[in-house]
């Protein structure tokens, strides 16, 4: 099935490895085959890997577009989703992890990285939240 890819102008992406950028104008490309292909937005940098759900991320991102380093990629993202499965105990959040692992297992990696960013949202509650009163210390 073709995919449509609408770029804005300006707007860069990556197929198969090769980061291209769009010229001043508007522009639809159909790609009639199977391509790795994700936009500016779904790229991460490794300098923004900076925390645990990205360093997941990072990875699973390096898989689909790097096949060649694959064996590296793919022992990086077991190191950092088993370090993330073992800090966290919420339910929904290890369904996901595992809803990812099985994406990754079966090379689906462009369906793992949807699933991944569901850890964003997790993480970024988490580590948001400041009580709005904190107990008093027992003096």
């Amino acid at each position: 099935m073709p995919l449509k890819l609408s770029l804005k102008p300006g707007e860069k992406f990556v197929l198969n490895g090769a980061v291209l950028t769009n010229g001043d104008r508007r522009v639809s490309l159909v790609i009639e085959n199977k391509a790795s292909i994700l936009r500016d937005r779904d790229i991460l940098q490794a300098e923004d890997a900076n925390t645990p759900a990205k360093r997941i991320y990072f990875p699973i991102m390096m898989l689909y577009l790097d096949l060649d380093q694959s064996e590296g990629h793919y022992e990086e993202y077991v190191t950092r989703m088993s370090e993330f499965m073992n800090a966290i105990t919420d339910r929904e959040a290890l369904a996901t992890c595992v809803a990812i692992s099985r994406d990754v297992l079966q090379g689906q990696y462009y369906k793992a990285l949807i699933k991944c960013r569901q850890l964003f949202d997790f993480e970024a509650e988490r580590l948001s939240y400041v009580p709005s009163s904190l107990p008093k210390s027992a003096a």
